[in-house]
């Protein structure tokens, strides 16, 4: 009789497990990629879930084509991307019958940042080329001080690095004496720190211990973003397989929203509307 008690008692547990966790399932998102988009991503979430007891977003940014690789993996719901998907991804994606679907939440602009203690008020797209080949290396030959120009620059992981090897170094290759960073939060942070380093961020990251610098004349704002007369804007992106259900559509459909677009805004990127 003992024996039959203890059998009758794992079952119920098991069925316990089986009703109880896919409903906690449900309410769990994942969301992991781009550091660029992970501020909007980070305050969106804890708007949602103040405003929806229950639900668990977890926010994580290692890099746009981290993101990607995990939601092809399927390890994470929502992959954020400062950049669109790459040829191979696509077809990596189409051999593991993930389909990608993309939803545009923003746009940002990447800025050249330098210290405020750098006189450099802009730089055109030729000698920020020129700078990360490494064939500008003194801040004399731009309109600075007689020193050395350390340059920063991000991991091959990063969507913000693809965006400017497209449009600043033309495909060309970053010198080897740039530091690589891995966030554009640790971009700042080693700039404000060098009077004579050069980076770049998304526009949402600008702080009062770095300077943003003008390229072609132009200063990065939301209307130049908007406009394209910025020469460095770029939309951002989350990325689902197949359209979003449940709670991952409605966090995504919240931030597409005018509640959603302002908290854009408040992180310092470009809102849709």
């Amino acid at each position: 009789m003992p024996r039959m008690i203890k059998i009758v008692s794992i079952s119920l547990i098991g069925l316990f497990l089986f009703c109880v966790f896919p409903v906690f399932a449900a309410d769990i998102v994942v969301v992991k990629g781009s550091t660029t988009v992970l501020p909007i991503a980070q305050a969106a979430a804890q708007f949602y879930m103040k405003n929806h007891p229950g639900v668990n977003i977890t926010v994580s940014g290692t890099g746009s084509g981290d993101g990607i690789k995990e939601l092809i993996d399927k390890t994470t719901d929502i992959a954020n991307s400062s950049r669109d998907l790459k040829k191979e991804e696509e077809a990596l994606a189409r051999e593991k019958g993930v389909h990608f679907i993309s939803h545009l939440i923003a746009i940002d602009a990447i800025v050249p940042i330098v210290h405020p203690d750098n006189p450099v008020k802009g730089l055109s797209i030729e000698q920020l080329n020129l700078i990360y080949q490494g064939k500008i290396t003194n801040w004399k030959n731009v309109g600075g001080p007689n020193k050395g120009i350390v340059v920063i620059s991000r991991d091959i992981s990063s969507g913000t690095y693809d965006t400017w090897e497209e449009k600043i170094l033309h495909k060309a290759k970053v010198t080897p004496r740039a530091q690589i960073q891995e966030s554009n939060a640790s971009v700042v942070q080693a700039v404000s720190k060098n009077k004579f380093a050069i980076g770049y961020i998304g526009i949402g990251y600008l702080k009062k211990t770095v300077k943003g610098i003008k390229v072609n004349g132009v200063e990065a704002s939301t209307q130049t973003a908007k406009s394209g007369q910025y020469p460095i804007a770029r939309p951002l992106f989350m990325f689902t397989d197949g359209q979003p259900a449940g709670i991952a559509g409605e966090f995504i459909r919240f931030i597409l929203s005018i509640e959603g677009q302002r908290i854009v805004k408040a992180q310092g990127f470009v809102p849709l509307q």
